[in-house]
């Protein structure tokens, strides 16, 4: 017997119009963030990029309705459903506090530049 209830870990479809949209925010911008604009990490993450002031294309997930497709494919690329999942140049880069150790060290301008 099946659930309804169990919607919640959607699982991804790779070859479906979300898992494009993720694939296609991924390659056409240099800085892509997932996040959702209540997440303290997702805000720790922007705030590398804003003090570099470069700019980042920020998807907020929370503000949409398809967020447990996209964090399925996320997870299927990333290894993780979690956010932020950050991508530079087409590249998974981490989360909030890698981005902030990338910052310290000097890899993320390194990785802009």
């Amino acid at each position: 017997m099946g659930s309804v209830l169990g919607t919640s870990k959607t699982e991804a479809d790779m070859d479906g119009p979300k898992a494009e949209f993720v694939k296609a925010q991924i390659k056409g911008n240099k800085v892509v963030i997932f996040s959702k604009s209540y997440c303290p990490y997702c805000t720790m993450a922007k705030e590398q990029f804003q003090k570099l002031k470069f700019d980042y294309t920020s998807i907020e997930l929370d503000k949409r309705d398809d967020a447990d497709e996209i964090q399925a494919i996320l997870g299927e690329i990333t290894g993780a459903r979690t956010v932020p999942r950050v991508f530079v140049n087409g590249q998974f880069i981490g989360g909030g506090t890698d981005v902030k150790k990338m910052y310290e060290n000097g890899s993320l301008k390194n990785l802009l530049a």
